[in-house]
Parts: structure tokens; C-alpha cells; sequence
């Protein structure tokens, strides 16, 4: 298990074991790369940022991260898997979060992608995210990096 700080101070635990914090989580982050590129989306008030969001009720993780990616990019999902969990103990509640990869088989034009301004393809991640204003907060602590570290691991 990782300990660390975000964005905003507040502590984060990530684990790369199954469901350790919660068996029922209510967020999740998707990882995607499509045609060997990474595939973000430009959130309208926070930036660029992997696709994600909350389970909707009556909703499992995985299914709301297939939905996420979809709403958010017009990605259509080839393969996904969970790969890790972290929570965050923030001053407005606790937030737990699945983490997924997915590999993105096709991204379809949509007349809305909600909140977000659709997909962005990139072909390297800055390793200097933490100092770039167009980036979300949600890419700046140190689960990307964990994650990334982790992917590049088990393949």
C-alpha cells in the first residue's frame, strides 16, 4: 500500500490488492489508451484528465467506468480491467475510487460529452503534469504515477 498526499494535502492509501477498501465503491478512474496513444478527456472546469466519475445508483464500478469512458470520449471499450483502489479522506467525506485500464477499440462522434469537451489523444504523458495549469488536479498526486509504475509491471 502507498501513502501520500494530493493535490490538496489530504491523505490518499492506494493498494494494488483486490476491493481493500471498499467492496462497493462510489467513483472510479479509467486508464485508457487507444491505438497506442493515451486517451484523456478535456474536463470543462478542471482540464485533462483520464475519464471518470460516480456510480450512478443502482450501478456496479466497473459498469460506471465503461459508461464514464463512453459519455466522456465516445470510446467503446475493447478490454478493461480493475487494477487498483485508493481512498481519499478530503475535508468534504471520504472518496473511494476503483481504478481500471481499458484498451479503446473505437471512439464514436457524440452530440454531448457532458462535462467534458470530448476525447484527447496524446502521445506521451508530461512528466511534469504536477506544474501544468491545463492538467486536472486529478492527475497531479501520486496515484497516476503508482498506477502507471504498476501497469507497466504486469504486462
Amino acid at each position: 500500500m502507498y501513502i501520500f498526499r494530493d493535490f490538496y494535502q489530504n491523505e490518499v492509501k492506494l493498494s494494488f490488492n483486490d476491493h481493500p477498501f471498499s467492496k462497493d465503491p462510489k467513483h472510479v478512474l479509467v486508464i485508457c489508451t487507444h491505438k497506442n496513444k493515451w486517451l484523456l478527456t478535456k474536463h470543462k472546469d478542471r482540464g485533462l484528465e483520464f475519464p471518470g466519475g460516480k456510480v450512478e445508483e443502482n450501478e456496479g464500478a466497473r459498469d460506471a467506468a465503461i459508461r464514464e469512458v463512453r459519455e466522456e470520449t465516445g470510446g467503446v471499450i475493447d478490454s478493461i480491467r480493475y487494477i487498483g483502489q485508493y481512498v481519499v479522506a478530503g475535508k468534504g467525506g471520504t472518496i473511494v475510487k476503483n481504478v481500471y485500464a481499458a484498451e479503446i477499440n473505437a471512439l464514436l462522434p457524440q452530440t454531448t460529452y457532458y462535462e467534458t469537451d470530448g476525447p484527447i489523444l496524446l502521445d506521451v504523458l508530461p512528466g511534469d503534469i504536477k506544474y501544468r495549469k491545463s492538467y486536472s488536479f486529478i492527475m497531479k498526486d501520486d496515484v497516476l504515477k503508482y498506477c502507471l509504475d504498476y501497469l507497466k509491471k504486469i504486462k
